[in-house]
């Protein structure tokens, strides 16, 4: 059974002079919840037992997030997910690649309970305790993972928090470990549908510093801090999974 009540998340990086919540589009309904309801990246959550938070969007795209990981990730290792949110994906991962570690992470200590709610729910043995980390604050608490993986993150934060993540990965991953990123992002500048382009103009209404980002900005970054060229996979919804291999 569900209930309601509201939230809005923090992004995995402070950005200290906005004073409101800054990683989550407030529209009318998230400002005025129905009851029973938390409110998180522009959608409403239902409250599961035992505390657990459960997102609709990442219901519907964590099996086809999972099916490209199965592609790309190693045989072996530890997968640090950096802004684990609800706690669903990771916990769905987890289930699916059990030959692997998995290493939830976030800064938003509802965003903890939840994922430590699911971890005990679904009693998954290779899902570690979540741990609190601002990709701003260097160095993380973990020194070493075979891949890095971040859902919907860097059009929620200001560009230092996409640039905070690279740097950062490329301090823990060995060469030929895994940066995966997933969300819409623009291609040669322009938008891939008008959905993300009316999806840009409300990040940037709400703040300048958001927005969808553009590939080719995202892959010099990466090129900047030691990783080759972007893998592009085409997502449902016209999101994107982009895989950078650290040289």
């Amino acid at each position: 059974m569900s209930q309601t009540n509201p939230i809005c998340r923090k992004p995995c990086v402070d950005t200290p002079r906005l004073s409101t919540d800054h990683s989550e589009i407030r529209t009318k309904a998230a400002r005025d919840p129905p009851k029973g309801r938390k409110d998180m990246r522009c959608e409403t959550l239902d409250v599961l037992e035992r505390g657990r938070l459960a997102s609709p969007s990442a219901e519907r795209n964590k099996a086809p997030i999972a099916a490209v990981l199965k592609q790309v990730l190693p045989d072996h290792g530890l997968v640090l997910e950096i802004g684990s949110g609800t706690g669903q994906h990771i916990v769905h991962f987890a289930k699916e690649m059990p030959h692997l570690g998995w290493q939830p992470s976030e800064r938003d200590e509802d965003c903890l309970r939840s994922i430590r709610a699911w971890r005990s729910f679904e009693a998954a043995g290779n899902l570690r305790e979540p741990l609190f980390l601002d990709v701003g604050d260097q160095p993380w608490p973990l020194t070493s993972a075979a891949a890095v993986i971040s859902l919907n993150m860097i059009h929620i934060a200001p560009w230092t928090a996409a640039e905070a993540l690279v740097r950062g990965a490329r301090t823990i991953l060995e060469p030929g470990g895994l940066l995966f990123l997933y969300g819409p992002f623009r291609r040669g500048g322009q938008h891939t549908s008008p959905s993300n382009a009316a999806f840009d103009r409300q990040l940037q209404s709400h703040n300048p510093e958001w927005g969808v980002r553009d590939l080719d900005d995202v892959a010099a970054l990466a090129d900047l801090h030691d990783f080759a060229a972007a893998e592009v996979h085409k997502m449902p919804a016209n999101n994107l999974s982009i895989l950078f291999r650290r040289r």
